[in-house]
This record gives C-alpha cells, sequence and structure tokens, in this order.
C-alpha cells in the first residue's frame, strides 16, 4: 500500500492507483499514532514538508522501501535511518528551481515597487504616486547557490544586476558564473555590498539563525532580503527589530520559523512581503514533480532503478 500523509495528489497518482493501492489523508501527518498505524502495511509514504519522517517512523513501516518527497528540502526526513533500514528516498531535487527564483524575483520587485503597500491605498480610493526603486544594475547577493540560487541568478540577467554568491560548497565554472555575471565571494562581501539579498540556505546547526542583528547591522539600510530557503536560518526579532528601526529597508519571507506561524509578527508592516511557503508551488512545478515521484515509486515497488535517489540507497529492498 501507498500512503500519502500530506495534499500531494494529481493525475498520475490516479493512474498509479490503478496498479497499486493507495491511502490518502492529507492530515495524515499531524497523528503520529495514526501514522505509525498506517505504515504498518506501507510500501512507500509519499510527503511534503510536514511529516516528520523519523527513524520511530521508519522502523514502524517493516515494508516500506520508498520515501517520495514532494520539494526539495530533506529535514524533516531522517536520511540516515532510511538509509540504515534499506529505505530509498527520492526527492525531485531541482525540479521546482525556476519556480522558486520567480517568486524570489517577484517578492524583491513587489517591496521595491511598494506594490501591496500602494494597492491597499488605491483600492481605498487614494492616488499615492510613491516612488519605488529599480533593482536594474544593483548587485544581488546569494546566500547559497544551489538550484533554486542558479535558478534566480538566471532570471536576473535580464535585469544587468551584478551578482556575488556565497556558498562554501559550491563549485560552479567560470563559464557559467561569467554568463549570470556572478562570483562566488565570502559572506562578509555579500553581506556589507548587496542591495538585494536573497537567502536559499537549508536548515542545519550550522544556519540556524546565521541571519542575527550582527549581520543585519552590516548590511546596507537600503537593502532588501528575500527568504526562500529555510525560516530557521533567521531570528526572526531580530528582523522584525531591523525592519521597524530602518536598519534594513525590507523584507520578503516566503518561509518561517515556525510554520505556520502562530504570531502575528511583521503582519503590520508595510515594507514586509509575506507568503505561505508556497515559491517551489506552481502549477507547472507541482506537475513535474509529481511526474517524478510517481516514476520512482513505481520503479521502486517493481525493482527498478532510482534516478532520484538522494540517500545512499539507490535501489528499493
Amino acid at each position: 500500500m501507498i500512503v500519502i500523509s500530506e495534499d500531494v495528489w494529481s493525475a498520475d497518482f490516479e493512474a498509479l492507483a490503478e496498479s497499486f493501492p493507495i491511502f490518502r489523508e492529507p492530515d495524515l501527518w499531524s497523528n503520529k499514532d495514526e501514522l505509525k498505524a498506517k505504515l504498518a502495511d506501507a510500501t512507500a509514504l509519499v510527503v511534503r514538508n510536514r511529516t516528520q519522517v523519523t527513524r520511530e517512523i521508519i522502523e514502524a513501516a517493516p515494508k516500506l522501501r520508498v520515501i517520495a518527497r514532494a520539494g526539495v528540502g530533506l529535514d524533516n526526513i531522517d536520511v540516515k535511518a532510511a538509509d540504515d533500514n534499506g529505505v530509498v528516498v527520492a526527492a525531485a531535487l531541482g525540479i521546482n528551481a525556476v519556480a522558486v527564483g520567480e517568486q524570489t524575483v517577484l517578492m524583491a520587485l513587489a517591496i521595491s515597487r511598494k506594490l501591496i503597500e500602494l494597492d491597499a491605498s488605491t483600492r481605498a480610493g487614494e492616488w499615492n504616486r510613491k516612488a519605488g526603486r529599480e533593482i536594474t544594475g544593483k548587485t544581488w547577493g546569494l546566500l547559497g547557490f544551489g538550484a533554486t540560487a542558479r535558478a534566480t541568478a538566471e532570471l536576473l540577467k535580464g535585469f544587468r544586476v551584478k551578482v556575488l554568491a556565497y556558498d562554501p560548497f559550491a563549485k560552479p565554472d567560470a563559464a557559467y558564473l561569467q554568463s549570470i555575471n556572478a562570483e562566488i565571494t565570502d559572506m562578509q562581501r555579500v553581506i556589507k555590498e548587496s542591495d538585494y539579498i536573497s537567502i536559499h540556505l537549508p536548515a542545519t546547526a550550522e544556519t540556524k539563525e546565521i541571519i542575527n542583528a550582527a549581520l543585519l547591522a552590516q548590511m546596507k539600510s537600503s537593502v532588501i532580503i528575500i527568504s526562500v530557503g529555510r525560516g530557521e536560518v533567521i531570528n526572526e526579532a531580530d528582523l522584525e527589530n531591523a525592519l521597524r528601526n530602518g536598519v534594513i529597508a525590507g523584507a520578503g519571507l516566503d518561509v518561517r520559523a515556525q510554520e505556520p506561524p502562530k504570531d502575528q509578527r511583521f503582519t503590520d508592516l508595510s515594507n514586509v512581503v509575506l507568503a505561505p511557503h508556497i515559491a517551489g508551488i506552481t502549477q507547472e512545478s507541482q506537475a513535474a514533480i509529481n511526474q517524478v515521484l510517481v516514476s520512482e515509486i513505481r520503479a521502486a515497488l517493481t525493482g527498478g532503478a532510482q534516478k532520484y535517489a538522494v540517500g545512499t540507497v539507490k535501489r528499493a529492498k
């Protein structure tokens, strides 16, 4: 049986259901005991980012062959535990990179041109022709240089920006960097010289709250930051203080430290654009991801090789 514990479905899954039984409950992730019970006979588990696929969960599923992640982050899956139990972890890494890149640029434009604020005031009957600012010709900093950061840089070519990127693990070739007018540099230079900074970092022990008061104080007062990686990399109290006190000019937050957030932080700030972690969610990206996941599940359940396995297990047990 294939268990889907979150809101994942498409025509591809409907076709898969003709060959394999599927149990689908979008809120199953919220009840660990029920999830474990359903996994007792499961051969595949499909999740987004809410299902915490811990070692305990994996070991409660003795027949499990594949965990299919609808998205790119893996912080909710114990990949090591999956490896230890011979379970494939399949994730369509990079498939939604263009979607994330588009929203990154979109949020920066919306803040720069005060679009949300002016939309509200115009709807209220005002005619406030407040000047915004342009992205073209500015310096854009990237924290992280994985697939979403690269997609952002490629989209920005038309804006003729200078791109400064920090990623100690990235090894792009010189020709590619030249094609997007980018250079790999140290974090301090990105922080101090950029007019826009988009954050594409995963949540790790090293990146947790790396964006804090000390780092914000080193940025230009005109800087706009866009967060599309993981919310845990930002100390939100420090960011709120910086936004309220003019330390930085604005922020676009697609991801939050807690999702959904339980507080009302940032909601009264006109220099902030908020979104519910949807940068990677478009009709096109979801269709492509679902196609990959269904293909990976079929391969795992029929003895085929995996093309998108992210752990050490490349073929299901």
